[in-house]
């Protein structure tokens, strides 16, 4: 690959079949050869090879996107458009990720409404709520972008499932974390890692039984809650092109894991080949996940130190005042350490964050903080909506981006 031809042409040239074999469709085909026709004036051989396969990969992507029929244009122009990344959507969360494009999220972190803790969150029955949920989440599946990763906040806690009985011994500790650990598996995801939260000193007298201190009498106060990790990973068997030379001739290798396609570059003139003469190995995954591997994106040390631990101690959020006050008007908020934790950690810059339960929308305030788009659903507008609202024009201070102020964009789907 050293003749004088634009690196492009060689590419093309060497991709040729394979590139009809993945754009079958002839116009589809040229119009993909026309899309990458000005790395014709490139010089730079990786400029051209990332560019390549960036292109290559959104095409892949708009093909499957295109398979589903259901998605609401208003919305999906709404989300499209430019602004300044906070995006609010009043509207059930189930229906308006219905409308969304598929694979069109590249991280999603929340915590849902638990099982009749609230006056907003009442279920007949622990099926009911469980049922709802499994709906939200296999909808979520579809939604979030492949190879990419859920971040679940979820507690523990004690109630009444209503399933046996209605009466009060029927309350007993019930394990969210693993119904939904459960529940997300078998609708697609894999189970990754389950950060402990420490919520420290329990406050509460209850449980304490102090007047009966013999066996069987003494329970320990909830002082925890889960923080799950799953990721997406899609089986797809697209061709995608080798990383060094960003060519197509490639051949299917064995799965790294689950749903993870791996692939062998087969170029004998590829820039990098093992002692035994093998291609590169690389899958999706690793193109979607480590082009990106920059001095600019790194996290910092100490925050990679903080997360090290799979216990980590978060104060809750204080959300009562000393005149007895909401602050944040919403009655169930979680610290914005959890959706820093999973920014950082999941997606870069310029990304789409959703949190589709959005309540006190701290998942975009934080999302907006740290350079992505942040995008909250939020159901209970009535409840919610101006304190909400209230609080991210708080939480977002002009100062802090050095602009005259910043723009929240909202959507009406309720």
């Amino acid at each position: 690959m050293t003749d004088n031809k634009p690196y492009i042409e060689t590419i093309i040239k060497i991709s040729q079949p394979y590139l009809q074999e993945t754009f079958p469709n002839k116009k589809r085909l040229e119009e993909f050869i026309e899309t990458v026709n000005f790395l014709k004036e490139k010089t730079n051989t990786k400029e051209i090879i990332d560019n390549f396969i960036n292109i290559y990969i959104d095409f892949v992507k708009q093909d499957y996107q295109n398979q589903y029929k259901e998605i609401n244009l208003k919305l999906v122009d709404f989300l499209e458009a430019k602004d300044d990344g906070v995006k609010i959507i009043w509207g059930n969360c189930l229906d308006v990720m219905k409308g969304m494009k598929s694979e069109s999220i590249h991280l999603m972190v929340t915590s849902p409404p638990y099982y009749n803790a609230r006056e907003y969150s009442q279920w007949k029955n622990l099926n009911n709520y469980l049922d709802d949920m499994r709906l939200i989440i296999r909808e979520a599946y579809r939604v979030l972008d492949n190879h990419r990763v859920f971040v679940f906040n979820v507690g523990d806690i004690f109630d009444n499932d209503n399933i046996t009985t209605t009466s009060t011994w029927g309350k007993r500790r019930i394990p969210l974390g693993a119904y939904f650990t459960k529940i997300f598996e078998e609708e697609g995801f894999t189970f990754v890692d389950d950060f402990i939260w420490d919520k420290g000193e329990v406050q509460s007298e209850r449980h304490k039984n102090g007047n009966k201190p013999y066996p069987f009498y003494q329970y320990p106060m909830n002082c925890y809650e889960h923080i799950l990790i799953f990721h997406k990973h899609r089986k797809d068997e697209t061709r995608y092109p080798c990383p060094v030379c960003g060519c197509l001739k490639v051949n299917g290798n064995a799965y790294s894991e689950i749903g993870v396609k791996s692939w062998e570059c087969k170029n004998p003139e590829c820039f990098e080949r093992s002692e035994a003469n093998r291609g590169k190995r690389f899958s999706l995954k690793t193109l979607v996940t480590q082009s990106r591997q920059d001095d600019k994106f790194a996290i910092e040390k100490e925050f990679i130190k903080k997360w090290r631990r799979d216990i980590i101690k978060i104060n809750p959020v204080i959300k009562i005042n000393s005149k007895g006050k909401n602050t944040l008007g919403h009655t169930a908020p979680f610290p914005a350490e959890i959706p820093e934790f999973a920014v950082k950690m999941y997606s870069y810059p310029n990304e789409y964050v959703l949190d589709p339960f959005g309540g006190s929308f701290t998942s975009v305030i934080t999302a907006k903080k740290l350079g992505r788009i942040g995008v909250g659903i939020e159901l209970n507008k009535e409840m919610f909506g101006k304190s909400s609202k209230q609080n991210l024009i708080k939480s977002l201070q002009p100062e802090l981006f050095n602009t005259k102020s910043i723009k929240i964009s909202e959507i009406d789907l309720l």
